[in-house]
This record gives structure tokens, C-alpha cells and sequence, in this order.
């Protein structure tokens, strides 16, 4: 799972065209991405494991990595952030979908995945900030 978070990220990161947009004041950090998607990303496989071994809402965690994976192309490959805010739209609330029916059934996968919620709401805010910004 991390290898393939670090593919996606590294094959379409951020570059000029990012640098060059206007950015909200509550922009994270350049620093902080690496770090924040390691955590992320193994917390994200642990939870995919739970769910392929035990049982549980398979479908909607595929369905989560798909549109992770197609956010960083569209937005920064194809720089395209509109199309890539109805990605990461999506893909909120496909977390967001998974944690509530989750909940119950497997509390510990749905609790680690509040961190990520709480990161892809920001990636969210900070979608939409740069295409009304831009």
C-alpha cells in the first residue's frame, strides 16, 4: 500500500504548475505530506488487511484507494483541480461512508480511519481554496 501511495505521488507530485497557484493561508506545509501519507498509508493497508482477512465493507475500502490514487494525477498530472475536487469529493465521502458502517461491526478499522478523514478534508478545502483562488 505504501509503495503504491508513493508511486502515485511521486509520478504526478507537485511541481511548477502547484508552486505558480495561489494558495489558501491554511496550506499545510511542504514538509508535512511525506509524512502525513506514510502514517496514512500504512494505517490505510492495515485497515485494507483487516478487511480482506476478517471480513467487512471490502467494496467501499477499493473503492477509497481507487479515487486516491486518481486524485493526484488528475489534479497535479493533468492539472486539472475541478475535475480532481469531484475525486477527492468522492473519496470523502466513501471514507466517511466506511467509517459510519464500520462503526459498529469493526470499531478499530473505523477509528483509524478518522485520521485520514481528517487529512482528506483538508486536502478538500485546499482543492476547493485553489479553484476558487485560481
Amino acid at each position: 500500500m505504501l509503495l503504491l501511495g508513493i508511486l502515485s505521488g511521486t509520478s504526478s507530485g507537485p511541481g511548477e504548475w502547484y508552486a505558480g497557484l495561489q494558495k489558501p493561508w491554511f496550506t499545510p506545509p511542504s514538509w508535512a505530506f511525506g509524512p502525513v501519507w506514510t502514517v496514512l498509508y500504512l494505517t490505510i493497508g492495515w485497515v485494507g488487511a483487516r478487511k480482506w482477512l476478517y471480513g467487512g465493507r471490502r467494496g467501499l475500502w477499493a473503492f477509497q484507494m481507487l479515487l486516491n490514487f486518481a486524485w493526484s494525477p488528475i489534479f497535479f498530472g493533468a492539472q486539472a483541480p475541478v475535475p480532481a475536487l469531484g475525486v477527492i469529493g468522492a473519496m470523502w465521502l466513501t471514507i466517511a461512508a466506511f467509517i459510519g458502517l464500520e462503526w459498529k461491526a469493526d470499531p478499530l478499522s473505523a477509528r483509524l480511519f478518522l485520521p485520514y478523514l481528517l487529512w482528506v478534508s483538508i486536502a478538500t478545502s485546499l482543492n476547493l481554496a485553489i479553484v476558487v483562488l485560481n
